[in-house]
């Protein structure tokens, strides 16, 4: 025999079979081992405030000098303290540093926007801009420049800082990378996330009120932008966030893992509420209040294994919106109330290679979705093996022209079994 006990009647296991590592119970702090940590019962903490801080001040400044200050000294918490804080560019986070405030008392507002059109061009190489209408533009401003390629249509976002400045040229803190030219309608605008964080990981953002001030600013989506916005970053909790008026999305996280979100508001955005984006992996949803944006919470390209669960979604044109390669994903305990179009759509995608798979929705309370023959959940393209179970359907607008769930064409496996319906028709 190729495999034998080593040790008869012990319950060992056989030679060549995977065997777990022993548990850490008595955890360390060594050198790089980010993982596994101690329970520290204290830890470096700066506040940051109008008056009585650590570090006094009112707006991105004095947060920025925090955070970097913070991660300088290995990590801890950035505590904002009451106030309301006017912002000019994004607080840029960094690994290990928490953002926490004092809850609806403490506030981040971002100043209205300004836009010009370039006055030269720009180009890859460059890392400097002329604008046309440089009035209303700042030193330390978070902007925004967008060029539409002739050829192609593509249009091209760059997020830079600017950091000096004579009379209508200003530097920018890094280069282009991309040519901007006037032949291709080349704006700059102060537009920026409130919160923002690439390629970083292990941080908390929590009990904070972000403000995007959607009347007095230009549209930026929400693949660059949001009251909060991550790009390639793992291991991060928000918690009790109030994200209101953004004139783009209110949360948004791209490549993204083990993200969490509980116990939080996303509403009033031109955009979406809950933006987990193109690869992101195991995000958690849970226990938040997603109301009238374009579409609560989006699923978008290739998010999967993820749980949305106990969230409150009322009120936008769609409710949960599932697609390109989004699978294996868990939809249970949610109240969908109110969406003016579906309650839960499946995108028609490229065909079945690109639908979004393996999901289910189980559990979920819809009330009043969709228009006069429309459907509470439309289930488009080549989508297969949906499982839509123990779900309750009411309709309280009378009438029976409604349908629960509507799978078209191409579409397979779709399981419904064991919903309740109530005004509305299977």
């Amino acid at each position: 025999m190729k495999k034998y006990l080593l040790l008869l009647g012990f319950g060992l296991p056989l030679l060549g079979e995977a065997v777990d590592p022993p548990p850490v119970t008595r955890p360390r702090q060594t050198s790089g081992d980010t993982a596994v940590q101690p329970a520290w019962e204290e830890s470096l903490t700066v506040t940051v405030g109008p008056t009585g801080a650590d570090v006094m001040g009112s707006d991105q400044r004095a947060i920025q000098a925090a955070v970097d200050h913070v991660a300088r000294l290995g990590g801890g918490t950035v505590r904002l303290l009451a106030g309301t804080y006017r912002l000019r560019n994004a607080v840029r986070l960094q690994s290990g540093v928490s953002l926490v405030g004092s809850g609806e008392d403490t506030r981040l507002i971002k100043e209205p926007s300004v836009s010009s059109p370039l006055a030269v061009d720009s180009d890859w190489y460059d890392q400097e801009i002329t604008l046309q209408q440089p009035g209303g533009f700042r030193l330390g401003d978070g902007v925004c420049l967008r060029v539409k390629e002739s050829k192609t249509g593509r249009e091209i976002v760059i997020k830079r800082t600017l950091v000096a400045r004579s009379g209508n040229r200003f530097k920018l803190d890094r280069p282009l990378r991309e040519n901007v030219w006037q032949m291709n309608n080349a704006t700059v605008s102060t537009l920026f996330p409130l919160v923002s964080g690439e390629e970083i990981a292990d941080l908390r953002i929590e009990h904070l009120t972000l403000d995007g001030n959607r009347e007095q600013n230009a549209e930026l989506d929400g693949n660059y932008a949001g009251c909060i916005f991550l790009q390639d970053c793992n291991r991060v909790a928000i918690r009790h966030i109030r994200a209101l008026n953004n004139h783009g999305d209110g949360i948004s996280w791209q490549i993204c893992h083990d993200v969490t979100v509980e116990d939080s508001v996303s509403e009033g955005h031109s955009g979406l509420g809950l933006h987990p984006g193109s690869g992101s992996q195991r995000t958690v949803i849970r226990r938040n209040v997603l109301r009238n944006n374009q579409i609560g919470l989006f699923f978008c390209w290739g998010v999967k294994n993820g749980l949305a669960e106990n969230n409150l979604i009322e009120g936008n044109r769609v409710g949960i919106s599932i697609g390109h390669r989004d699978t294996d994903n868990l939809i249970t305990g949610n109240t969908i109330k109110g969406s003016r179009e579906q309650g839960v759509l499946f995108r028609p995608e490229r065909g079945p290679d690109f639908a979004g798979h393996r999901n289910q929705i189980i559990g979920n309370t819809f009330t009043d979705n969709g228009p006069e023959g429309g459907a509470v959940i439309d289930i488009q393209g080549g989508t297969e093996s949906i499982t839509l179970r123990d779900n309750t359907f009411v309709d309280t607008r009378g009438g029976l022209s409604r349908q629960a769930v509507k799978a078209g064409p191409g579409t397979k496996q779709i399981t419904v079994e064991h919903n309740h319906l109530e005004g509305v028709q299977p």
